[in-house]
């Protein structure tokens, strides 16, 4: 029979359970600096996610038409008049000067009718809004197929498949991607990809963007990891433009190295370098830079340099011997079946769509994209090109066709306006 250990017992035999006073207090300072570096840990992660000065939204990426830089100085009865004024402005002048770049002389002069049936967003450059003034520069984006017609182009254009792009910043021999605003990732960001034809897929470097896509993910070669982050932006591979400045001496000139990479074992594409006179000219650097990088990808393209990794693919691809061949098949040994009872599924793929929507304000981007982000079907939705106080562009990455995504939008409360492969939301 067992028995409990009496009070002595337990005073005998307590102080070989009991550490001596100088580890007691070291184990309390280790335990103390532990919780402290794990408080420290989780408010660099929030940190890393939650700060919103880093990012920079790029401006719509699709194949449609983009003019920029236009000057509208208007006025009118109020703040709202004098830039709706100027809105309708920036179009007419913006199509004037499509149109004279496309066909080299002045076309015909459209109504606002026509032109708001043909434009797709104002993207505000800058902008100062008085009581009765407005004073902006703004690009206007047309669509290509309704505009391409009235211009006398193809609407359609061969591209790539879409490419996840990275854009490195090294300054001080320190890398760094979003950590913090960069020429090199406003230039990329402003950049008007519509005409390329690399499809690039660029991110705004706000929430887990920071954390995912990072300067120590490019030097990564796991193609499963790879595979999750291109899932997660609707890419199939992945570009790194790395950007390195040198500054002379303080005022003094400065060079700009700059090299073009691809895929998850960081090929080399090809290099260049770039000087400017001080340091204000690094903007415009890294513009021209970026429209030579552009380059430099497309004719990659051309050359069938640009292949998809294969081990990027999770999906196993049809051999072209697994497929039947209908010109050597004896159709007169086939039975023929009558019974249409039964339907084919077609094959469900994902398909990146555009989708307009009003943004009076910072809020309802958020709350827009957290909307319809919810949807069913709809693996990521993120806005393209921002105009508060107008119509912004959201590129939304759907499993399904533009019809299906129509109807899900539809039952989300949306009212939804189809024209062609870009969908107009409203409540």
């Amino acid at each position: 029979m067992i028995s409990a250990a009496s009070p002595s017992h337990a005073r005998r035999f307590a102080p070989l359970f009991r550490l001596p006073t100088a580890l007691r207090r070291e184990w309390r300072i280790a335990a103390m600096l532990g919780f402290l570096a794990l408080i420290l840990v989780v408010g660099v992660v929030d940190g890393q996610i939650t700060r919103g000065d880093r990012g920079i939204t790029p401006i719509n990426s699709s194949g449609d038409f983009l003019t920029s830089g236009i000057l509208v100085d208007v006025t009118g009865d109020n703040a709202d008049d004098a830039r709706t004024k100027g809105w309708r402005e920036a179009q007419r002048q913006g199509w004037a000067q499509l149109y004279r770049k496309t066909n080299g002389s002045d076309g015909p002069a459209l109504n606002d009718s026509v032109l708001d049936g043909i434009v797709t967003a104002i993207v505000v450059e800058d902008e100062q809004i008085g009581p009765r003034r407005y004073v902006a520069r703004l690009g206007v984006q047309f669509d290509r197929v309704r505009a391409g017609q009235i211009l006398g182009v193809s609407g359609r254009t061969l591209r790539s498949p879409p490419l996840l792009v990275i854009p490195v910043y090294s300054i001080d021999g320190m890398p760094q991607v979003f950590e913090q605003r960069s020429a090199w990732q406003r230039a990329w960001a402003e950049y008007n990809t519509g005409q390329s034809a690399i499809d690039y897929v660029r991110t705004a470097g706000t929430g887990a963007d920071t954390l995912l896509l990072n300067s120590g993910q490019v030097g990564r070669r796991g193609r499963v990891w790879w595979r999750v982050i291109l899932d997660q932006y609707g890419a199939a591979d992945v570009l790194t433009p790395i950007a390195r400045v040198e500054y002379s001496y303080p005022g003094g000139p400065i060079t700009g190295h700059f090299t073009a990479r691809f895929g998850p074992d960081n090929k080399l594409i090809g290099a260049f370098t770039m000087t400017g006179p001080t340091p204000r000219a690094l903007p415009d650097m890294m513009e021209k830079a970026v429209a030579r990088m552009d380059r430099l990808y497309t004719d990659a393209l051309a050359a069938g340099v640009l292949r998809t990794d294969t081990y990027l693919v999770l999906e196993k691809p049809v051999k072209v011997e697994e497929l039947p061949d209908v010109a050597e098949t004896d159709t007169d040994a086939l039975p023929i079946e009558t019974d249409a009872s039964v339907p084919t599924a077609p094959t469900v793929g994902v398909a990146s769509f555009t989708v307009q929507y009003s943004s009076p304000d910072v809020e309802s981007v958020s709350a827009t994209e957290r909307s319809v982000g919810g949807v069913s079907g709809v693996q990521s939705a993120s806005t393209t090109s921002l105009a508060l106080g107008g119509t912004s562009v959201m590129r939304v990455t759907f499993r399904g066709d533009i019809a299906a995504l129509k109807a899900a939008l539809e039952a989300r409360g949306y009212k939804v306006q189809a024209s062609g492969s870009t969908l107009r939301i409203s409540r």
